[in-house]
């Protein structure tokens, strides 16, 4: 499981010791976790690698520390957070990431008792403190999930209201539907969304937050392929991010990937197949590729969707879908 490194910078500030293998996830590209080791050390943590597995510690307690991240990392952002609400003095955190759910996280640690200031800047400052203590807390909805549903939406000219969802932080995804000619109407926690006509091409490239979120691009890269006209997708974020681009044409897409850039060119109708989900997000994508295909389309490995979408054919049947989860050898 990829957030499994989490729990090294919340080992280190609770024991000043942690050791977690290498994290999972997707296959999507090259995913370093030298700013994560970067922020540790910088804090006073001696960090090795042996045989897979990382091990950290530190003798006296963390220590506050500027440190600068090279890249935008959202996990580094909250691993380095974790790790510096329990560290003496003041750690601050510049090209710190904005995502929402790193804001989520300290305002979390905040009702714990921490101490974190700018949290959806660049520049985070957590000031240490003594102890933590138990709190209640409601986490924020994910935006992931609902940005495929209206991309469902919208691919399957359907008219679909969105509950519990928090419309600014699915700005980037409702600025491209709008784009595409798609109706997007927002409310206090609701977004709105209806098609009635066959979406335009659009251009999108893929930045951290508030920029276009990576984690859309998948599905998106699917409503592109029945659009009107060509469509550029440029993933500026993983370089791993098109694997499923080969099973959509499988369905009759037609997409040329170059490197980290894809040309789609849209067609009136793809056709059911038998695909296979290369990563989470791909097989999101390729769910809503199978609703608005011609046929019947059989996804195979869906352990990778079950990560981030729970009950993902219940909540589809609710709206219309004809989609239903089998075991391999069922007819």
């Amino acid at each position: 499981m990829r957030a499994s490194y989490y729990l090294l910078g919340s080992l280190l500030s609770k024991f000043g010791r942690a050791e977690v293998a290498f994290p999972g996830g997707c296959p999507i590209g090259v995913r370093p976790i030298d700013q994560h080791i970067k922020g540790f050390e910088a804090m006073g943590a001696k960090v090795t690698i042996e045989h897979g597995v990382i091990k950290a510690y530190t003798d006296n307690g963390l220590k506050g520390a500027h440190i600068y991240l090279d890249v935008v990392s959202v996990g580094a952002t909250i691993n380095i957070m974790l790790a510096a609400t329990k560290a003496k003095g003041v750690t601050i955190i510049e090209n710190a990431a904005k995502e929402p759910h790193v804001v989520d996280v300290a305002n979390f640690l905040n009702s714990m008792g921490a101490k974190i200031k700018g949290a959806g800047t660049d520049v985070i400052k957590v000031y240490g403190v003594e102890e933590l203590v138990a709190c209640n807390y409601s986490v924020i909805p994910d935006q992931i999930e609902a940005g495929t549903y209206m991309v469902a939406a919208a691919a399957t000219r359907g008219d679909v209201v969105l509950k519990n969802v928090i419309p600014k932080h699915l700005e980037s995804i409702t600025a491209k539907l709008l784009e595409m000619g798609v109706t997007v109407e927002e409310g206090d926690d609701t977004v709105r969304v209806c098609a009635d006509k066959r979406p335009k091409a659009i251009n999108i490239k893929t930045l951290p937050y508030p920029g276009f979120p990576t984690d859309l691009q998948q599905p998106m890269s699917t409503l592109c392929t029945i659009s009107e006209g060509v469509s550029i997708i440029n993933e500026s974020i993983w370089e791993g991010r098109f694997k499923h681009c080969d099973e959509l044409k499988r369905m009759g897409a037609k997409i040329k990937v170059e490197g980290r850039v894809a040309v789609i060119e849209g067609i009136e109708r793809l056709s059911g197949a038998e695909v296979v989900a290369t990563d989470l997000r791909g097989g999101a994508a390729l769910v809503v590729a199978g609703l608005v295909a011609d046929g019947v389309t059989e996804v195979t490995n869906i352990r990778h969707i079950d990560r981030g979408y729970e009950k993902i054919e219940y909540k589809l049947q609710a709206l219309g879908a004809k989609i239903k989860r089998v075991k391999e050898g069922d007819n």
